[in-house]
């Protein structure tokens, strides 16, 4: 049992801070998050703030990191290779302070294995470091959809083509059988490809992929094994369709307008934003035809997470790293800021609203019998929170993986 003593200690859900801040953990759970200092020992974190971990709704934390050569990497990197960048990419984003993420889809040549999970195996094993991994497997998309590699990389015809077990399906029957594929193999939830994306090399970012009959389709046969849905969609006519069919999460939603953004409000739908992407996105060396797209998208994009937060859509954060790199989480933290939310409601997002969306109920505040996911930042991130960059203390479960006194 340990106490761990900092100078403040806040409570997300209610904006409370207690000062001096202490919280005791026994084992991997927190025995007292009311600051009754019952520990053995004492760890003293100095001048910082101690707050549950964050959760990141959306990464691929198997693409990315360095070495990586964009469009060359899906045919250069075996699937060794890839469980290597995964390996480096979970230890940066743990110790950035993320100890919970989706892993949002696998759209490369693995022979049907899923990588994420298995990766999300050797972090709960304690083999390698990284945070608790929500993983949907293989990415469902459609033959020429956005994250078929073919489509997605402008490879030629019969470079590295994908089976339906790594999530290439098209018709009522193959999505069920896509579906159930991925469950089979270890998947949490199910991630498809509802439009297309900005960096598609054919066809506009909205443009609805699969029908309203696929879409309930994948829905049916995720919902009834238990697990959630989560699409990535942009345009409004294909936001309202994926919502109507059940649907639980939108992913980005650049192109989203008032009359869907009320229909997400009114059927509970969580928007993950992945808005700083927006700003950070490096498209400098992107074919001009995606920077024409970007250029038109972008702007209407950074209109979304106002409009959606004041209609009263739930929204959790999301990277979507690497577009966003490994490690720099906080930049999505900053810009929900910079979009007109307030720090305390960023916060949430990360953490009590992240937790909804997975529905686990035994992470994302600092209460009696919850995970000790904790982490400390110097100064405080209700005034600024830029700090969030500045994680100097990460435990997850109880153990510490990063610790500079504050």
């Amino acid at each position: 049992m340990v106490t761990l003593k900092a100078a403040r200690v806040l409570h997300v859900e209610t904006g409370r801070t207690e000062e001096p801040g202490l919280v005791t953990v026994d084992g991997d759970r927190i025995a007292s998050g009311a600051g009754d200092g019952g520990g053995v020992d004492v760890l003293d974190l100095g001048d910082v703030t101690l707050l549950p971990g964050l959760m990141d709704m959306e990464v691929n934390l198997l693409m990315g990191g360095r070495g990586e050569v964009p469009g060359l990497s899906p045919v250069q990197d075996d699937p060794p290779l890839r469980m290597l960048r995964g390996v480096a990419n979970a230890r940066r984003t743990l110790r950035s302070g993320f100890t919970t993420v989706r892993n949002l889809g696998l759209f490369v040549k693995t022979g049907g294995y899923l990588l994420d999970v298995a990766l999300a195996k050797a972090i709960d094993a304690g083999w390698i470091e990284g945070p608790r991994i929500v993983p949907a497997g293989h990415a469902i998309t459609p033959t020429g959809g956005h994250l078929d590699p073919t489509m997605f990389a402008a490879y030629a015809p019969g470079i590295m083509p994908l089976s339906l077990e790594e999530g290439i399906a098209n018709g009522v029957d193959e999505v069920r059988k896509a579906v159930r594929h991925q469950i089979k193999y270890g998947a949490q939830l199910i991630k498809v490809c509802a439009s297309g994306g900005v960096m598609s090399h054919t066809g506009t970012a909205g443009a609805q992929h699969y029908s309203d009959e696929e879409l309930r389709a994948i829905v049916d046969e995720a919902h009834r094994r238990g697990l959630k849905v989560a699409a990535h969609t942009h345009g409004a006519a294909a936001v309202r369709s994926a919502v109507e069919a059940g649907i639980d999460c939108i992913e980005h939603g650049f192109l989203l307008d008032d009359e869907t953004i009320e229909l997400m409000a009114e059927r509970g739908t969580f928007l993950v934003a992945t808005t700083a992407l927006i700003d950070g996105m490096d498209i400098s060396k992107a074919p001009p035809e995606l920077k024409a797209k970007a250029g038109e998208i972008f702007p209407h994009a950074r209109t979304v997470v106002p409009r959606a937060f004041k209609a009263g859509v739930k929204i959790a954060v999301g990277t979507d790293a690497p577009a966003i790199p490994h490690g720099r989480g906080a930049q999505e933290l900053i810009a929900l800021v910079e979009r007109g939310m307030t720090p305390l409601e960023v916060l949430r997002a990360a953490t009590v609203n992240a937790a909804e969306l997975i529905d686990a109920e035994d992470r994302g505040r600092i209460a009696e019998g919850l995970l000790a996911d904790l982490i400390a930042v110097p100064g405080d991130p209700l005034e600024d929170i830029s700090v969030m960059a500045d994680v100097r203390f990460v435990m997850k479960g109880g153990k510490v993986f990063r610790h500079e006194r504050g």
